[in-house]
């Protein structure tokens, strides 16, 4: 499909038909990263803003509806991402592209003219119902444009594909910790509306890129989508995000309505894993299972994401919060996270050249976040700077390893064809896992609040609630109370973050790998390329 041997980008071609020239792949491959960091950005620029969206539109009642501010993004995010993947691999990925991109953009104006928490809400619904086709489509247009599963010589220059995709990883990463650094500054300089505005211009210039200048080889194969498959897998994942966001909070756990939602996700699973096996072209297809890296993915990936959504969310508001920094401030603060995921690069290198197989890196990721978030469970009102930004930085390089770079490891473990299931299947337990997260740790900081604020927390306690609004006018005695029982609160959500980091590493132990063996002359800088059922590392991508 291109043409790798004249450098690092090469013109596209159907057949004998040219359909883009060199300068158009390099324009639709910035294009596809823009969009990529920007669908991104937005899940965690609001773990940020948050803060001071709340005591703008709600400051009493905010705290509380604050989880649904990411939830619902995600929760949109990841129903419809399995549809985006199918529809892709079936129908061409520009088409879908190019929706993904409309409803994203109408999405993130409307949030910027929200009046209300409520509108907020919904808008930032419509906005992830966007995000679920831009983050996993464009993952998938770079890896058709560049693939590079065929054989090369080891000592070949490194191919469209390998740069793209590492691209696209460390643009994952500097998303999630870029978001609260730059959300801070625009929320100070200007206003928490302008975090969505300001996309506009940019969204707006990647939609023309795409519709004029992105062309796909044409997909001659027209199989049936399975929808039904789709609104079974959405169904699922809805009654058991609710589940987690409702119970012990909203509603009892033994209460009628979270028992039904609870029957709801079993019964809406087991009818899933039925389709998948009846279905003629089902939505994800079990036969993926028997990859090896593909089946220790998913299960990781879903609890990676329950413990990520523990750090990015929570380390922000014990410095806004418990520490009383601007957002600005605070932003540039978790900023070493993104120079520790720049750093998780060169570590990966030497940690698959030193241990040989990839999934140790994975295993190590896990290790990294648990330290540091478990450590983080011991933080206080006086913690110096210097240790929470060492802390932030270790964190990023786990990021930057088991969301970056493990992507990229599982996809190219995958045949071709399998590429948009595959891409948007870990997309999709990405998000459930980091959705179920974030109702998880609000349901923990909830219940911690509610039994530990007393009244020497003063107008700050508005019947178990946290009324940031009223904190920062308090002094003496009563701001440290209330203050103090934040800290207390986020520092448990940043230990059971830590156990389940640490949990998500060792799943992957279970992927069986061949063992790296360094050829000679060649440098180990790489992340793998994979055979479909037995991986092995190639050592010339990074």
């Amino acid at each position: 499909m291109t043409d790798t041997a004249k450098g690092m980008y090469a013109p596209v071609y159907d057949g004998p038909v040219l359909l883009m020239s060199t300068p158009k792949v390099k324009l639709v491959a910035a294009a596809c990263i823009t969009v990529l960091l920007l669908s991104i950005l937005d899940i965690n620029i609001v773990s940020a803003v948050s803060w001071k969206m709340v005591d703008d539109l709600d400051p009493v009642h905010g705290i509380s509806k604050l989880p649904w501010l990411t939830s619902c993004y995600a929760l949109a995010d990841c129903i419809v991402v399995p549809l985006y993947g199918k529809l892709a691999d079936e129908y061409g990925a520009k088409p879908l592209m190019i929706f993904g991109l409309g409803v994203f953009t109408v999405g993130s104006l409307l949030c910027g003219l929200a009046q209300n928490m409520t509108e907020l809400i919904v808008f930032r619904t419509v906005q992830g119902l966007g995000a679920g086709g831009l983050t996993a489509i464009t993952l998938v247009v770079t890896g058709i444009l560049f693939n590079d599963q065929e054989d090369e010589a080891p000592d070949g220059p490194i191919k469209p594909s390998n740069a793209v995709g590492i691209g696209a990883s460390v643009m994952f990463g500097l998303g999630l910790a870029l978001g609260p650094t730059l959300g801070g500054l625009i929320a100070d300089a200007m206003n928490w509306r302008w975090v969505f505005l300001l996309n506009l211009p940019l969204l707006v210039a990647a939609f023309l890129i795409i519709v004029f200048a992105l062309k796909m080889p044409t997909n001659p194969v027209r199989r049936k989508v399975d929808f039904l498959g789709a609104a079974l897998l959405g169904g699922f994942g809805a009654c058991a995000l609710l589940v987690a966001e409702w119970g012990g909070a909203r509603y009892a756990w033994g209460s009628t309505t979270i028992v039904s939602l609870a029957a709801g996700a079993v019964l809406l699973a087991a009818a899933f894993v039925w389709r998948s096996l009846t279905a003629p072209e089902p939505l994800v297809s079990l036969a993926l299972m028997r990859n090896s890296v593909f089946r220790a993915m998913m299960p990781m990936s879903l609890i990676a994401g329950v413990g990520v959504a523990g750090g990015l969310l929570y380390v922000s508001g014990y410095l806004q919060i418990g520490r009383g920094l601007s957002t600005g401030r605070s932003g540039l603060l978790v900023l070493c996270m993104a120079f520790g995921i720049l750093a998780s690069i060169p570590v990966a290198k030497g940690i698959v050249t030193l241990l040989g197989k990839f999934k140790y890196l994975l295993v190590a990721a896990g290790v990294f976040q648990a330290v540091v978030l478990i450590l983080f469970g011991w933080l206080g009102p006086d913690t110096s700077y210097w240790l929470i930004g060492a802390g932030c930085f270790i964190l990023g390089i786990g990021m930057g390893q088991s969301l970056g770079l493990g992507l990229q490891y599982m996809q190219s473990s995958v045949a071709k064809e399998d590429l948009g299931v595959a891409t948007s299947s870990l997309r999709f337990c990405q998000q459930l896992g980091a959705t179920a997260g974030f109702a998880l740790y609000s349901t923990i900081v909830a219940r911690y609040l509610d039994a530990h604020l007393s009244s020497t927390a003063g107008a700050a306690n508005v019947n178990g609630n946290l009324d940031t609004g009223a904190l920062s006018k308090l002094t003496g005695d009563q701001h440290r109370a209330a203050v103090g029982v934040f800290i207390d609160a986020t520092n448990v959500v940043f230990i059971v973050a830590g156990v389940v980091s640490l949990v998500a590493g060792l799943v992957a132990l279970v992927i069986r790998e061949q063992r790296y063996r360094k050829p000679s002359g060649t440098a180990a800088d790489s992340v793998p390329s994979q055979a479909a059922e037995e991986p092995s590392l190639d050592p010339r991508v990074s």
